[in-house]
C-alpha cells in the first residue's frame, strides 16, 4: 500500500470508498459534498494493487491550523494501517506549508453510534485529544466533537 498526493479529479474513487461504508456516510447530500470537495481540496489518496482503498482531503483554515474535511478507508481494508498511512501523509503535507494544528470534527461521544465510537477511537490512538462539542453544527441529533493535534517540525 502506498500514498500518493496531493491528487486531483478523484471523486469517483472517493466516491466509491464513501460508498462502502454507509454506517458512517448514508445521508446522500453529505456523502456528495465530500465527494465534490475532493475536487477543490487537497487529496491524498491510498492505493493497493491500483486501487485506491483510502483517501483523505484537507482544508487549510489558516496559517498554522488545517482540518480533516474527510477520511475514509473502504470497508474491506479497514484495520490495515491505512487511515494511519493517510493522516501521516495529511501531517507531512502540513508541516510543508509551517503548520502546526490539525484538527477534525466527529460525532461525540453522547451520541450511541458504534460506528462513531471506533472513529473516535482510531483519532485518539493517532494523537487527536477532544477540544470541545459544537452542538449546532450537523443539529442536535448528531452533537459535533471537535479534536486536535499538535504538530511540531523536528
Amino acid at each position: 500500500m502506498k500514498v500518493i498526493g496531493p491528487v486531483q479529479n478523484v471523486r469517483d474513487a472517493c466516491e466509491q470508498i464513501l460508498r462502502s461504508l454507509p454506517a458512517w456516510f448514508g445521508i446522500e447530500s453529505a456523502l456528495m459534498e465530500y465527494v465534490e470537495a475532493t475536487d477543490r481540496l487537497p487529496t491524498y489518496l491510498a492505493m493497493s494493487e491500483g486501487k485506491a482503498v483510502g483517501f483523505v482531503s484537507l482544508q487549510s483554515h489558516s496559517q498554522s491550523e488545517c482540518e480533516i474535511h474527510c477520511i475514509a478507508v473502504r470497508d474491506s481494508f479497514r484495520g490495515r494501517g491505512v487511515g494511519k498511512a493517510l493522516v501521516q501523509a495529511a501531517e507531512r503535507w502540513m508541516k510543508e506549508r509551517g503548520a502546526t494544528r490539525l484538527i477534525v470534527k466527529t460525532i461525540a461521544e453522547s451520541h450511541p453510534s458504534p460506528e462513531y465510537k471506533e472513529s473516535r477511537a482510531f483519532y485518539q490512538s493517532q494523537g487527536f485529544l477532544a477540544e470541545k462539542i459544537i452542538p449546532d453544527i450537523w443539529g442536535p441529533s448528531n452533537p459535533c466533537l471537535q479534536m486536535y493535534k499538535e504538530l511540531h517540525n523536528g
